[in-house]
């Protein structure tokens, strides 16, 4: 059995957690409310390429990808613009996209990932 790796810990949750050859990060939001939901779509990818870092990979090999919005019908084609731009080619994970309702107002787009651990070389 493999050992449990887990990436920015506190007592409530793990940003990543690295087990058998697979890396999970939890759902990640932007640090700046403020900005529209290409800003914060972008900060949220920009924490998920550290994370994946912080295990050993990249985007390159991303699995699976979940995307909840505020308002999907109002920001989807933004979110989608930057999310197509940071995707590696010929590389896109199996995604889901849903409208939720978030804990503050401010937040528009939270996106959590899973990806294969690059092999060791």
């Amino acid at each position: 059995m493999n050992d449990i790796k887990r990436v920015a810990t506190d007592p409530r949750r793990s940003r990543a957690v690295v087990y058998n050859g697979i890396v999970f990060i939890g759902g990640q939001t932007c640090d700046d409310r403020s900005q529209d939901i290409k800003g914060q779509t972008r900060q949220a990818l920009a924490k998920i390429e550290k994370f994946l870092a912080d295990a050993g990979t990249d985007k390159s090999r991303l699995i699976s990808a979940q995307i909840w919005m505020a308002d999907i019908r109002r920001d989807v084609a933004g979110m989608n613009e930057i999310w197509d731009a940071w995707t590696a080619p010929s590389a896109a994970p199996t995604r889901a996209t849903a409208q939720v309702t978030f804990a503050s107002h401010d937040l528009l787009v939270e996106i959590q990932v899973t990806a294969a651990v690059a092999p060791a070389s």
